[in-house]
């Protein structure tokens, strides 16, 4: 049976990574179709599927930082947008049921309101494999997008608990301790090393903290994510959160999989799951206006508007209950799932033209934009600069003291991870934030001193698409990128940019002309 999961996911997949879309549409492609075919999902699914969602959670409170969370565009964009969806959601509803719309009609408010409850959640697991897909994990939009989503998360349980009436247990209480044991969980990932302990201790502490918040009645995937924050600021949390991709995205097809096996949907059923993925309009255009009335800009409420812009599987666990209390019809549940499944596809598809949508409409963007942006959305002008490195990861951030060796103050540094420049310009770097995918950054930004542009991005697309702004916001100096393929390194050239190095090819030739010197110096050389 599982070798028949990994067949119509592996042909599903690939199929669908072959017409140039995301794997995740034919993940859930192949649920379907093995549900279709008679197949029936077993306990070892759902325990893929429940691993997936925890390491998820796990990772994404090792990227979150609590003060992230207590920002007024985080908390209050999110309880507000969950409080008028849901009464907007409730008038729709009932609007199309004076309609006779089929499974309309025999709603009341409260029930309509409780379906735009469990739909003004977005989708974690969507989100999440799309930002890091396209590696904006921690730029401005990704973190206030995955900030939200915590939000969520919280008003998730505190709604399960209202909802199930089962009260935590008083030793819950004791959760609190996890801050006074922090030091020895810094110290058991400091002995992990850097081999096959590390991801097994983060296996570890993820499940650890699902089971621990689980026995005293608490949501587990909280337990996940709170023990992932509690780590964030370790040295070692971006290396374990990328030792654990692999394993994340693997357990993650489960998921996938098992939304496919919710049921088999009629005509009627997948007409009323179009019309409610429709709204998403509504959804869509009431994250934007909070995000904008509260002063963030146009950029960045559209894209974090954009990739929430789907439903979430937690609005089929609220639809479960709603069914087991009477509340509402079986077939909700089935055209709920389809609703979700379809939302998945759409951002998915759409949110990989999302940069492109923004530079097409970006007047028009803009209009909504508060004469006063938040003091993280101001831009800087880089002094004396004639070389700019965009990206201080690793490869960025070694070019960028390399450069300092030789050109002094002359180099600055730019990185869409605020927490990475602030620790840096601590330090009097010449580094300033910035997304080097931001449209308006480029037209906005001084670049007649800057002679040199120094691409070190993972994302090939990425380079190839700043390279095309900064040509089109007329920039006239050079441009260098870096690439781990020789297929990327010819797709960077002809999008213009001047000189692409190969990391893992040059990094080795350099390294060996070094070593080399060491027989050729004068001191070593034999008389």
């Amino acid at each position: 049976m599982e070798f028949i999961w990994i067949f119509f996911a592996f042909v599903c997949g690939l199929a669908i990574k072959m017409i140039n879309l995301p794997p995740l549409i034919g993940f859930l492609l192949a649920g379907f179709l093995l549900n279709y075919l008679g197949m029936e999902a077993s306990s070892t699914l759902d325990s893929l599927a429940n691993i997936g969602i925890t390491l998820m959670l796990f990772s994404i409170g090792l990227k979150l930082h609590v003060k992230d969370l207590l920002k007024p565009e985080v908390w209050v964009s999110t309880l507000s947008h969950m409080g008028v969806w849901s009464v907007v959601f409730a008038a729709i509803a009932l609007l199309l049921g004076t309609l006779s719309l089929p499974y309309f009609g025999v709603l009341d408010y409260k029930v309509a309101a409780l379906l735009g409850f469990a739909l003004s959640f977005s989708s974690t697991v969507c989100v999440m494999k799309l930002l890091e897909e396209n590696g904006e994990l921690k730029t401005r939009h990704g973190q206030l997008a995955l900030g939200i989503l915590v939000m969520q998360d919280i008003v998730a349980v505190i709604f399960l608990v209202a909802a199930t009436g089962k009260i935590p247990s008083i030793w819950a209480l004791g959760l609190f301790g996890l801050l006074l044991i922090r030091p020895l969980i810094n110290k058991m990932v400091d002995k992990s090393g850097h081999g096959e302990m590390l991801p097994l201790t983060g296996l570890f502490l993820a499940l650890g903290g699902y089971e621990l918040f689980y026995l005293v009645g608490v949501k587990g995937d909280l337990g996940a994510l709170i023990v992932g924050i509690l780590l964030a600021s370790h040295p070692k949390a971006t290396e374990m959160n990328k030792s654990l991709t692999n394993f994340k995205d693997l357990f993650l097809i489960g998921f996938f999989l098992s939304i496919g096996f919710t049921a088999l949907p009629t005509f009627s059923m997948i007409g009323m799951s179009l019309i409610i993925t429709l709204i998403l309009l509504v959804k869509f255009a009431l994250f934007f206006a909070l995000m904008t009335k509260m002063k963030l800009r146009g950029r960045t409420s559209f894209l974090s508007s954009l990739i929430l812009s789907n439903y979430s599987e937690f609005g089929l666990i609220v639809v479960a209950l709603s069914v087991a209390n009477g509340w509402l019809d079986k077939e909700w549940l089935v055209i709920l799932a389809l609703a979700v499944s379809i939302s998945f596809v759409i951002t998915s598809v759409v949110y990989r033209q999302s940069h492109r949508l923004y530079r097409k409409n970006k007047e028009t963007i803009r209009q909504f934009e508060s004469r006063q942006c938040l003091p993280e959305d101001t831009f800087t002008q880089p002094k004396d600069a004639e070389v700019l490195v965009v990206g201080l990861g690793r490869v960025g951030r070694g070019a960028f003291e390399s450069l300092k060796g030789l050109i002094g103050h002359n180099v600055a540094g730019m990185d869409a991870d605020q927490n990475r420049i602030k620790m840096m310009q601590e330090a009097n770097e010449n580094v300033f934030y910035g997304d080097g995918e931001d449209a308006d950054l480029w037209e906005r930004l001084d670049t007649k001193g800057i002679r040199l542009i120094m691409l070190a991005l993972p994302i090939a697309e990425d380079s190839t698409n700043i390279a095309i702004q900064l040509r089109k916001a007329n920039y006239t100096g050079q441009i260098a990128a870096i690439a781990r393929f020789q297929d990327e390194r010819n797709t960077l050239l002809a999008s213009g940019i001047d000189n692409v190095f190969n990391f893992y090819t040059e990094a080795g030739t350099g390294f060996a002309e070094e070593s080399l010197a060491l027989i050729r110096s004068p001191e070593n050389a034999t008389v």
